[in-house]
């Protein structure tokens, strides 16, 4: 029986599964097409872009009789080429992923069908079955667990699948089940399951397990121990039984396969925006042709009588203007988007190669995720930051100790002895020893208080799996004291105190969570006696403590001096219960677990019954040092003028300690500290420091603020949450403590919607997704705490300090390149198509067509196509090193001030008026025709080409004119382009001779060769066309050069970058010129080594003080190792 109620929640008997589609099959599929849905959905993807939809719209027009000037295919076959790469890259992705869905769909897996297992793939199990699933095997589908080979129905399995963790978990039968270990025993098994529907909480499951044994039944709730989720593996256990609840795509590993949210560039959204204004410029140019086509028609009308006008030429207005639609439809690039696509794909790949953020230690390289953001990386302004894991290690270390009021162990220091020294302070094992009642209830709490899971190696060795660094530092920290933690079973757990074995029976285990912040067992002592063990934040600790307190002011004391020096605090707590109250608790808590509905939450009030009158004994300091780089790369991203907020859920002492670590907070600054717990406070403290930063507006002095997570809740209402961002916009550092997941996503949604800046937010662990997926890019850490943010992320890398370079190096880069090619591929069609419009002022706006039909489709997909790909892929403006040192070198990107709607209308406008002599000149030129030897003259074709020729000439020496960094390959991408089109002329001429096509191009090549004023004309119009461009980038350079050209002068003369900048100290003479100066500079000095560049112990003589850009295309992405030079050495000492 497997049935299902209107609430989702299921009900189905053990060991029979159903052959009714109730539920989904165990197939799964995550291709995005079929043999039968490609067409439909490629076809609807690609046509939800307003370009594609846009040319679908010209290639119907095409096709109407007597519209078309160009003929009914030029725009449908490059549209068709362009169409068949996306097509066949997409297929090639998906051919990937149905070979992987096979692969898993075809695995085996024993199934108890006829009192008997059989081997079936995975594909045939159903809901209800019962499964066997033996060592190193991945489950198939989401199962109770009923019984293992270990006692007591324990197994252990690896979620890395899931969510990233390597360390092994524990999972544990139900007592009335986990002792069915035979064949007969399980197939005689007689009961049914009770669970909730299916959902994605990978972390939450309520059901109930109803086993009936002589007509009596047993009700014993399940929850997430007693689950085997599909994706994970089973470890270290022979074999394990389990009743499959859910299925397929029901799974929670299937129902957590969502695509991170689509995000949409600044760049791509400011393209859509013009690409209209560019359709609606398309449409006012061919309102004034057709007005055009009437003025002149009624103008001639008695004089050109022989044209043959008709009677109704007036009453074609609607035909004509399509005409002139489909003559002018090229002013918008149609091979925008795959040259964009493709340059995109590419730029990732340098991410991926960048041998700089590739972590040795971890064998991690650099990942774009995603190739849509790849230019958004070079505009950002602000950066949240998570702090554990993401500016620290995450590896925690017992440093300090406060028991029974007394302060244990030393401050740490960032030696190297600190780094190989050993927690076990002589007093402490003096009072261990001496008996201390208080003492040994501390260290015997944190033995007991934990969900780690030890494992025995073949030495004897305990190596412990632990889901949490902090967990793991204690049990180790204590062990090193002599309280050793051995064993875990679902009903004890086994310590070893100063050599004597304890066994303490686990009753209860009121688990951690973020809500709660704390975790508690019930345990019977050895003694017999009923005890709590309660660890968790002290702020929720102080909370329930019992009015009589021996050591509660010394040891907040003592937490304060902890946090002051960067520690991570817990406090442990115990009380005793007696066992009336525990028994008449156990029941509610009995009745909580069995609950389908609100169990969590029923849970949790049960725990508030007794965690409470708790006796506090002590605090745990553990240590989590900065990662390598994180001093320097924060002081780089702050001189770059990007904005760092740190969001943590650690204390406030804590944060601003690691704040002054990792040069965040510095000496000078005026902090704002933010602690209010009520609404009128916190709007009463921001207007007052908001009329503080006001008041001193025109003095330099920098604010930082500092605001707590209570606080933060009011500061984020509607009515504050305008003041509190104006306050936390007026600092240079925003640090926010004691904040919960949702917060911080709420803060950078905050900075999103209130101002235009790009925001990235950076984090390590599964409480910082929700921030990650908020900010226009997240970064994800693959750290110590999983793959969640990482998986949630659009790049990820090792450590915080790679990403100076992705941001510096490739975001600038990126940017730069991406709005060259955007810029270039709209100019070079604009020069092109509105010569159109210019011979429709000779031709009487009548439609006809200056180029050759075949010549304006291959255009951009032959002809112009190379150099885009050139700029988006091989140019850069100056070395890798000098965007590393000089970090105010990214304000040229972060200004976004090479992309805007007016930039974008001068290279616009700059294409009308190359247009303007690419047409007119020519035809100054030949305004009294050529007369070949044959007797014949030139045609419209003839001059047409001879345009057309200028054109490619001309837009692919612009192409060369911005191109700042040259190699073989931008050789080939120009001037192969050029001598492309000259082959192709000469050949294409030729066709008509062997093939009846294309006859009015037939011999134009012999006739334009052959033609003097053709090469005088070919050095002359492009050189009046680009000679504006060349004066005015040679004065703009001169008068008002950019840092950014600065150093690319120093550079190109194999000289220091530093010379302009010192040359300007020894000429300044005014304090004001000083600062100026330095503004101007920012440059970032620091030791190569600190950054994890090159070992300290790199020699002298193969040090180099500099390393200009040889080779472009070998320094394009070609990760340069180089010691810190002289030059900055002596920089710093002028700064």
């Amino acid at each position: 029986m497997v049935k299902q109620d209107k609430k989702g929640n299921r009900t189905l008997s053990i060991g029979e599964s159903t052959s009714e589609r109730k539920f989904v099959s165990n197939r799964i599929s995550t291709a995005k097409y079929n043999v039968f849905s490609f067409f439909p959905r490629f076809l609807f993807e690609q046509f939800r872009k307003y370009s594609n939809l846009f040319f679908l719209f010209i290639i119907i027009l095409q096709q109407i009789p007597g519209v078309s000037p160009t003929g009914q295919y030029t725009t449908a076959i490059p549209m068709t080429f362009i169409l068949t790469v996306s097509a066949i890259k997409e297929i090639i992705e998906d051919w990937k992923r149905h070979r992987q869905d096979d692969a898993i769909n075809k695995r085996r897996v024993q199934v108890l069908r006829s009192k008997s297992w059989q081997s079936l793939k995975w594909t045939e199990v159903k809901v209800g079955d019962v499964v066997k699933v033996l060592n190193d095997e991945f489950f198939p589908a989401d199962l109770v667990l009923l019984s293992s080979s270990e006692p007591q129905g324990m197994c252990y399995i690896e979620t890395a699948n899931l969510d990233g963790e390597t360390n092994l978990k524990i999972r544990q039968g139900v007592p009335g089940t986990f002792h069915l270990v035979t064949l007969e025993a399980i197939g005689n098994l007689c009961g049914t399951i009770e669970c909730e529907p299916p959902n994605r909480h990978v972390y939450e499951f309520a059901g109930n397990i109803i086993t009936v044994v002589s007509n009596s039944s047993t009700t014993t709730p399940l929850g997430p121990n007693q689950v085997l989720l599909r994706g994970a593996q089973l470890r270290n256990t022979p074999w394990v039984c389990g009743v499959v609840i859910y299925t397929g795509h029901e799974s929670k590993l299937m129902l957590n396969s969502k695509s991170v949210p689509l995000k949409r560039s600044n760049v791509e959204k400011i393209t859509n925006n013009q690409i209209i204004m560019l359709f609606i410029m398309l449409l006012v140019l061919c309102t004034m042709s057709i007005i055009g086509n009437i003025v002149w028609a009624n103008h001639h009308l008695a004089t050109d009588w022989y044209i043959g006008f008709g009677a109704n030429y007036r009453e074609h207005f609607g035909l004509n203007f399509l005409t002139f639609m489909i003559l002018y439809n090229n002013l918008i690039p149609i091979s925008l988007p795959v040259t964009l696509e493709v340059v995109k794909f590419v730029q990732a790949f340098y991410i991926n190669w960048d041998l700089e953020m590739y972590h040795e230690d971890t064998n991690t390289p650099a990942s774009a995720r995603t190739s849509n953001l790849n230019e958004e990386l070079g505009m950002i302004q602000y950066v949240f930051t998570d702090k554990t894991g993401t500016l620290t290690r995450n590896v925690m270390d017992m440093k300090m100790l406060s028991i029974g009021g007394k302060k244990y162990g030393k401050p740490p220091t960032q030696t190297e002895e600190d780094e190989t020294e050993v927690f076990r302070p002589v007093d402490l094992i003096h009072d261990i020893d001496k008996g201390d009642q208080i003492v040994a209830e501390f260290l015997i709490g944190l033995a007991v208080c934990h969900t780690v899971v030890p494992e025995k190696e073949d030495l004897g060795e305990i190596q412990y799996q632990a889901s949490s660094p902090d967990e793991s530092a204690l049990v180790k920290g204590i062990a090193r004291l002599g309280v050793v933690f051995l064993e875990r079973s679902p009903e004890t757990v086994t310590i070893e105190f100063r050599g004597q074995r304890q066994v303490y029976q686990i009753l209860n285990v009121l688990e951690f969570t973020s809500d709660r912040k704390r975790m508690s067992v019930i345990v019977r002592t050895p003694d017999g006696e009923l005890k709590l063990f309660c660890k968790g934040a002290d702020s929720v600790i102080y909370e329930r403590l019992a009015s009589k307190q021996d050591f509660q002011p010394i040891t907040y004391s003592h937490l304060e001096d902890f946090a002051i020096l960067g520690l991570r605090t817990l406090c442990i707590a115990v009380t005793e219960l007696a066992e009336d109250d525990y028994a008449s608790w156990k029941q509610l808590y009995y009745e909580a677990s069995i609950s389908l509905e609100n169990r969590d939450k029923n849970l949790v009030d049960t725990a508030e019954l007794i965690e409470r009158n708790l006796y506090l004994l002590g605090a745990t300091a553990i240590e989590d040092k900065l990662q390598m780089g994180v001093p320097e790369a924060i002081a780089s991203m702050l001189k770059a003028d990007i904005k760092v907020w740190i969001l943590t859920g650690d204390k406030q002492e804590t944060a601003v300690n690691i704040g002054h670590s990792c040069r965040l907070l510095q000496q000078g600054f005026r902090p704002f500290v933010m602690t209010e717990a009520t609404h009128d406070g916190t709007r009463t403290q921001l207007r007052n420091f908001l009329q503080k930063v006001e008041s001193n507006s025109s003095r330099e002095t920098e604010n930082s603020l500092v605001i707590e997570g209570k606080t933060l809740i009011f500061a984020l209402t509607p009515d504050l949450r305008m003041d509190f961002f104006q306050l936390a916009h007026a600092c240079k550092s925003v640090i926010c403590c004691r904040v919960s997941p949702s917060q911080k996503a709420e803060v950078v949604e905050l900075v999103k919607s209130r101002s235009k800046a790009i925001t990235l937010a950076i984090g390590d662990g599964a409480n910082d997704v929700a921030m990650i997926q908020a900010a226009h890019i997240g970064i994800g850490i693959t750290g110590v705490e999983g793959l969640q943010a990482a998986c949630a992320a659009d790049y990820t890398i090792a450590q915080f300090r790679f990403l100076v370079n992705l941001l510096f190096v490739h975001g600038a880069r990126n940017y730069k390149r991406l709005v060259d090619v955007i810029l270039y591929s709209f100019y070079k069609n604009i020069c092109l198509y509105v010569i159109q419009v210019w011979f429709a002022f000779q031709n009487g706006f009548s439609g006809q067509i200056l180029f050759e039909k075949w010549c304006i489709g291959f255009y951009n997909v032959f002809f112009t196509s190379a150099p885009p790909g050139s700029l988006g892929l091989l140019n850069f403006q100056c070395s890798k090193r000098s965007r590393l040192n000089i970090p105010t070198l990214y304000k040229d990107s972060q200004s976004r001030r090479h992309f805007n709607i007016k930039v974008f209308w001068q290279w616009a406008f700059n294409g009308i008026y190359h247009s303007l002599l690419l047409y007119w000149l020519p035809v100054f030129f030949f305004k009294h025709d050529a007369v070949f030897g044959t007797g014949q003259s030139g045609d419209n074709f003839f001059i047409g080409n001879i345009v057309y020729t200028f054109t490619v000439v001309t837009v692919c020496l612009k192409a060369a004119l911005i191109t700042t960094a040259w190699d073989f390959l931008t050789h080939i991408a120009i001037w192969g382009s050029i001598l492309l089109w000259f082959v192709f002329l000469a050949i294409y001429s030729q066709v008509w001779k062997f093939v009846p096509f294309s006859a009015e191009m037939y011999g134009l090549a012999n006739w334009i060769y052959s033609c003097p004023a053709f090469w005088l004309s070919l050095f002359l119009v492009p050189l009046a066309c680009l000679l504006r461009d060349f004066v005015w980038t040679s004065l703009r350079r001169t008068v008002s050069p950019s840092l950014v050209e600065h150093v690319q002068e120093q550079e190109l003369k194999n000289e220091d970058p530093s010379l302009y900048i010192t040359l300007q100290y020894k000429r300044s003479k005014s304090q004001e010129n000083i600062e100026r100066t330095k503004m101007l500079t920012g440059m970032m000095v620091h030791d190569a080594s600190s950054m994890g560049i090159v070992p300290p112990q790199q020699p002298a003589e193969t040090r180099k003080d500099w390393l200009p850009p040889n080779s472009g295309f070998i320094d394009i992405e070609c990760f340069v190792i180089d010691y810190q030079p002289e030059w900055v050495r002596s920089v710093q000492s002028v700064v």
